[in-house]
């Protein structure tokens, strides 16, 4: 549990309590009993509980605030109300925060509007009471390091930072709000210290981080170290590619990412709210990108994450007007663009989609990213020879192929072996593993299609072992090797991997299928038998139906394998 606060989905007021006060009970003069409005009130409540079970941040918001209307003193709703209202970037929050003082969530917005106000000690007090658990033990130290500095005291916002700085898993992030601080407070030599800290992690640097940074290392007089930082990740991220050009990047370098300890406090909550969302807490995610928002609006990062957050909920709609509070001339715009684009595609609006992504490819011309995009959307749509197109277009804007293009040629691969064209399909295959060889994907996906086809069956299965070794897990791959093992003849150990498979992906009806298969050569026909019928319960594709019907009704020729290999 990250916060001391119960998830909104299970955190609202229990249905008994509520029927018992819609049934009247009571003359609605105790505290505890609904106001003679109550039916409307319970069914306010009931719009809530579903608008919160379904991320619905908007009606949840609305139903809520209604119940609380009526009868003010529910405390169960009161919290579930103050987390809607957050979630929904309303202004009511701050009013039911201040009614909830044992709550993390409730103390970070207070402690953020007492900052803006300039309430420093107030600040503090509230920064210090959180509890030193979860979320809020992590964002404590940068919160107060920025409420110190707030209140003038550097030394001792640095002090409380360089131990975390310096040591531990987070000393990335505690090092570069200890270098925005020592850069807002005019110390550059201490502010390039943490910064080469914070960029010296062996973990993948962000767009904001270098930006960050390089800011940093240029305003301190090491413009060669900013220009060799930039230079680094835009060989390694397209980010850099589609957030203006290099010249465009280097005039953030004059100004500084943060301005005042207001916009520390956005900065912090902007940092926990990627790694949230990266473990699947997508509303703790939105409701600190929402505090920064509170703290710094129309900051483009936070916008970004918060659109993030809010399609991992499925909110399309406000995950685009989010996105749409991004001015057009943003750095950020070309990424922007992709997420609309994401969106778009998530809400069957394929064709604005291609539109918005043509669009990108058009205005960012030396990216390939928009063009990859393109080709990920028409291929999840089978639309095969036009995803083997675009990956061509990004494929023809990576002007030196390195390790890191794999996965272009790999899906174009894909595309162009379900067009129908396996020559050129095998031949990215090839380049794919030719760029990085211990990619289990194309191991297993060339391998696979080899034994499909009946082609270097023992090259094959030797790619498919090795795919099997790199990811033990992956059920696909533990079919594939099945399968392989199957057309070779050696039973027991196609026997032994399609068991593997079936355990680890249960509900695949290939997979069940060729276990199937794998049972009746054994001579093992009920197991066969149950096999494919379980696969033809799971929904088999295209005319797999029929095929595994026949099999039930007259089981498999005398050689499957030899009948299999032609």
């Amino acid at each position: 549990m990250m916060f001391p606060v119960r998830s909104s989905r299970t955190l609202l007021l229990a249905a008994a309590l509520l029927s018992a006060c819609a049934a009247g009970e009571g003359d609605g003069s105790s505290p505890g009993s609904f106001s003679p409005s109550a039916s409307n009130a319970f069914g306010a409540y009931l719009a809530g509980r579903f608008a919160t079970s379904e991320s619905d941040t908007r009606i949840a918001a609305d139903s809520l605030l209604a119940v609380l209307e009526a009868d003010p003193n529910q405390p169960e709703v009161v919290e579930r109300a103050f987390i809607a209202t957050l979630l929904d970037g309303r202004p009511e929050a701050v009013r039911l925060a201040r009614r909830l003082p044992d709550n993390a969530l409730a103390a970070l917005l207070l402690a953020g509007t007492d900052a803006q106000a300039g309430r420093w000690d107030r600040t503090e007090q509230r920064i210090r009471a959180l509890p030193r658990q979860g979320v809020s033990q992590l964002l404590q130290p940068m919160l107060l390091a920025w409420t110190l500095q707030g209140k003038g005291e550097t030394e001792a916002a640095l002090a409380l930072l360089r131990p975390l700085a310096e040591s531990g898993r987070l000393r990335t992030l505690y090092a570069m709000h200890a270098a925005l601080i020592c850069d807002l407070a005019n110390r550059p030599r201490e502010a390039e210290r943490f910064v080469r800290i914070a960029i010296g992690d062996p973990q993948p640097m962000t767009l904001r981080l270098v930006q960050i940074a390089g800011g940093i290392l240029a305003r301190g007089g090491k413009e060669a170290d900013a220009e060799r930082l930039l230079d680094a990740y835009a060989r390694s991220q397209e980010d850099l590619v589609l957030s203006g050009s290099p010249a465009a990047q280097r005039t953030l370098f004059g100004t500084r990412a943060v301005a005042s300890p207001v916009e520390g406090f956005a900065e912090a909550y902007l940092a926990l709210s990627g790694s949230l969302r990266g473990q699947g807490a997508a509303e703790f995610s939105l409701a600190l990108t929402r505090l920064a928002l509170r703290l710094r609006p129309g900051f483009a990062p936070a916008l970004l994450m918060a659109s993030d957050a809010l399609g991992d909920e499925r909110q399309y709609a406000a995950a685009l007007a989010m996105l749409d509070q991004v001015p057009s001339d943003d750095l950020l715009a070309g990424l922007v663009g992709l997420r609309r684009a994401a969106v778009l595609e998530r809400m069957d609006r394929t064709d604005e989609a291609v539109a918005q992504l043509r669009a990108i490819a058009a205005a960012f011309p030396t990216a390939s990213q928009p063009y990859a995009r393109l080709g990920d959307l028409f291929r999840s749509k089978q639309r095969w020879a036009e995803a083997a197109t675009a990956y061509s277009e990004a494929i023809a804007r990576v002007s030196a192929p390195t390790p890191a293009h794999w996965p272009l040629f790999y899906s174009r691969g894909v595309a162009l072996e379900r067009a129908g064209d396996w020559p050129a399909a095998e031949a990215d295959f090839r380049h794919a593993l030719e760029l990085s060889p211990e990619q289990p994907f194309v191991l297993n996906y060339l391998g696979y299609t080899w034994v499909e086809r009946g082609e270097h069956l023992a090259e094959a299965r030797r790619m498919i072992e090795r795919a099997a070794a790199l990811r033990p897990q992956d059920g696909n791959i533990a079919d594939s090797l099945g399968w392989a093992l199957y057309k070779l003849n050696d039973l027991p150990g196609a026997i032994r991997w399609l068991e593997r498979a079936v355990e680890l992906e249960s509900r695949s009806s290939v997979i069940n299928d060729h276990l199937g298969d794998a049972y009746w050569a054994a001579g093992r026909q009920r197991e066969a038998r149950f096999q494919w019928r379980r696969a033809l319960l799971l929904g088999p594709e295209g005319d797999d139906g029929p095929r595994i019907e026949a099999k039930i009704a007259n089981g498999l020729p005398a050689n499957p394998v030899a009948e299999n290999r032609r």
